[in-house]
């Protein structure tokens, strides 16, 4: 099913950021477009915030939200309508559709931004808006001020507070509505399905990219418009690159191949790491490795509920993924211990005690899992929303969602490991909804275990 714009669902979130900020204005830019060479641009995606405010697609615009007196709330700054250009580039709205399909109290073209902001920002107080992303538009803001400035002699004056929207449309973001767990659940089962058809298709000699080609199809083919991110299709020791990106690699019999992939729906991404066995077997050095993080990942999963430390998740990982690392002989000594002196290394190193560069670091867990368990998840794969508050983590709340991806990584060059599990590299990743009770797996639909995922490769195969 393709996404559809429901502009209730616009309405309502305007509706909620104009209550929450105080009177003033509001100025959110459109994402601009980017040459990738010569004539040709890089495919477009507005800005996410942009988006979730207006469902406005069409690059270069600009949106006013205001809080004043007067009867336009909900100002939109749109490309004109050109029956030429639009032969050549596609449709537009223009200020008459802006109005009657968007919502817009009032529209104008593009060629009006710089005499009518500044009409708009007269006798306010308070001006949002985000600086520091675009020089270009930060000049811009600078000149619609400025001009509002140069008329105080007609009784103008112009605003003398200057706040940053995200305080609030960031926190509008991060907690999740039925509006936006709709788009949530449909983007999480396509991809879920998606690594599915991607473990049914692998087979020893194809290339990375043929399984990337496969599971992108299967977005595509469910209504996904583009993904939510690069896809890593990584074989063999390639998975112990944490950004590998190549995918140009043929997989070998007898290795593992990790697929972190996610479809993007209704502008929200979902983000899906598996770890299956090319052949369709995992070997006992390959399950043990396996099986180490998928327990990592329910114990972490299992904690996510209000109240627990954003943190607390990721060392819920390091505790188990610690245990099976000594367990399988990849490191010597008491768990606790050893997490202690990593975390004991980690605070001389913040306070300056210690120099990474010049002084040798301790032989822990950090040497195989060097990335955080988890991140918001939401419009952007890597999603708005803070994690400390001070020197606190945050705690997790009702409505959040965040990524549960601890991993184990062993590469194939080192020589103070069991020769059994030199080159495997594993990481599972699940999205995760915290509700008021037993977090809600939103990806649940990939297959997950040893056997599940053996299973699910048999099956494809007897049908060949």
């Amino acid at each position: 099913m393709a996404y559809t714009f429901d502009p209730a669902i616009f309405k309502r979130r305007r509706e909620r950021f104009l209550k929450e900020m105080q009177p003033g204005v509001a100025i959110f830019p459109a994402a601009p477009e980017y040459l990738r060479n010569g004539d040709v641009h890089h495919d477009y995606r507005q800005h996410s915030d942009f988006f979730y405010l207006t469902g406005f697609e069409e690059p270069g615009s600009l949106l006013l939200l205001c809080k004043e007196a007067g009867e336009h709330r909900f100002v939109l700054f749109v490309p004109k309508r050109d029956k030429m250009m639009e032969i050549w580039n596609g449709r537009r709205a223009g200020p008459e559709g802006a109005k009657a399909t968007y919502g817009a109290d009032a529209a104008f073209t593009l060629e009006e931004v710089d005499q009518k902001v500044p009409e708009y920002l007269r006798n306010v107080q308070r001006m949002y808006v985000h600086l520091g992303e675009d020089a270009g538009f930060d000049t811009r803001v600078t000149g619609w001020l400025n001009r509002v400035r140069a008329a105080k002699r007609q009784g103008f004056n112009a605003p003398t507070e200057l706040h940053d929207p995200g305080r609030i449309v960031n926190e509008m973001r991060l907690i999740k509505t039925d509006d936006d767990l709709r788009f949530m659940r449909q983007g999480c089962r396509i991809t879920a399905e998606g690594h599915n058809h991607g473990m049914k298709s692998t087979r020893p000699g194809m290339f990375e990219y043929e399984v990337q080609a496969e599971i992108e199809y299967y977005f595509r083919k469910h209504g996904c418009h583009r993904n939510g991110y690069g896809s890593i299709v990584a074989g063999g020791d390639n998975a112990n690159i944490l950004h590998y990106h190549e995918n140009n690699m043929a997989l070998k019999d007898g290795d593992l191949l990790l697929v972190d992939a996610g479809s993007e729906y209704g502008y929200y991404s979902a983000d899906i790491t598996r770890t299956w066995p090319v052949n369709g077997k995992f070997t006992e050095a390959q399950a043990d490795v396996y099986n180490w993080v998928l327990r990592a990942q329910l114990a972490s999963i299992e904690i996510c509920k209000p109240g627990v430390s954003f943190r607390d998740v990721h060392n819920r990982s390091v505790e188990v993924l610690t245990e099976g690392l000594v367990a399988m002989g990849l490191l010597k000594g008491d768990p606790k211990e050893i997490i202690a002196t990593q975390t004991q290394w980690d605070e001389d190193v913040k306070n300056k005690k210690k120099d990474p560069a010049k002084d040798k670091a301790p032989r822990t867990y950090r040497e195989f899992y060097m990335h955080n368990t988890s991140h918001w998840l939401g419009m952007d794969v890597h999603d708005v929303g803070e994690y400390k508050n001070g020197d606190n983590w945050v705690a997790l709340r009702a409505g959040c969602v965040l990524t549960v991806e601890p991993g184990l990584y062993i590469a194939a060059n080192r020589d103070d490991v069991p020769a059994k599990y030199k080159g495997i590299g594993v990481r599972i990743e699940d999205d995760v909804l915290v509700t008021g009770g037993k977090a809600d797996v939103l990806t649940q639909d990939a297959a997950k275990t040893v056997e599940d995922i053996e299973a699910l490769m048999e099956e494809a195969k007897a049908r060949v």
